[in-house]
């Protein structure tokens, strides 16, 4: 398994009346244990999550059922893989 994080930046017209359902997806995600942390930035432009899967492809197909992603609610997304070593949920 490895660890990504993923920052987003929104579609200022579209991302509030989707919210809603992003967070129930990422909340399904969180009980499942792929997403370990999320929330929007202080300014309210896009956010940041940390998830871990199997590789960047099967990440791929969660973040592209994501409801912000299916109605067109993200200007734009970054993927990149890193190796956490302190935090309390790093094994």
């Amino acid at each position: 398994m490895a660890w990504f994080l993923v920052q987003t930046r929104y579609v200022p017209e579209k991302f509030a009346a989707v919210r809603p359902r992003h967070r129930e997806y990422l909340a399904k995600l969180a009980e499942e244990g792929a997403c370990a942390v999320a929330g929007p930035f202080g300014d309210g432009s896009g956010g940041v999550m940390i998830f871990q899967a199997e590789d960047e492809q099967a990440l791929g197909k969660i973040l592209d059922a994501d409801p912000y992603h299916l109605e067109g609610a993200l200007a734009e997304r970054t993927v990149r893989e890193f190796s956490p070593v302190l935090g309390s949920w790093v094994p």
